[in-house]
């Protein structure tokens, strides 16, 4: 039980920094991630160690990508493998998708409470069609730094996806 409690608290951290400040600071993803390795380390040895690295390896890898393009903030990116570093790598693995999908339909509220829907399909028709054209890369005028489209403080369904995760372990 004490693993899932420390993930729930780093979980609940990392939402009341995002809805705050909109950023999820270096210190708590970093230091949770370093804890949770050390922790396995103490608790299961070497095959502890290679989970938790493994665990935090493909949390990073899995966000990396929507990073990179430009959609998801870098600490989103770091809580997901911080979280990892203490779950493994399956969880972090349904942990990722379970956070994608309470991402998108919490995305869908909040598009349809500012009555953005129409404008989230028209930007998201743009994005494939400029992907179809020069490939897939950031689309200028459509990143989390120059969209002024309503945000979701993505923590939030990061946490539902750990909670989801850790309820069906």
């Amino acid at each position: 039980m004490l693993v899932p409690s420390i993930v729930i608290g780093i979980g609940l951290s990392a939402c009341v920094f995002d809805v705050r400040a909109r950023r999820i600071p270096n210190a708590l993803t970093i230091s949770a991630a370093v804890a949770g390795l050390l922790y396995h380390a103490a608790s299961s040895g070497v095959p502890g160690v290679q989970s938790a690295a493994a665990g935090w390896i493909l949390g990073l890898l899995l966000l990396l990508p929507y990073f990179a393009l430009g959609g998801m903030g870098g600490g989103d990116v770091k809580l997901v493998a911080a979280l990892g570093a203490w779950l493994g790598p399956w969880e972090t693995f349904w942990l990722a998708l379970y956070a994608g999908i309470a991402g998108g339909a919490i995305g869908l509220v909040v598009a349809l409470a500012h009555r953005y829907l129409g404008q989230a399909m028209r930007n998201i028709s743009t994005i494939f069609r400029y992907w179809a054209t020069v490939g897939v890369q950031a689309v200028p005028g459509m990143t989390l730094e120059t969209s002024t489209s309503p945000r979701v403080a993505f923590a939030i369904p990061i946490l539902a996806g750990t909670m989801v995760t850790l309820w069906l372990k």
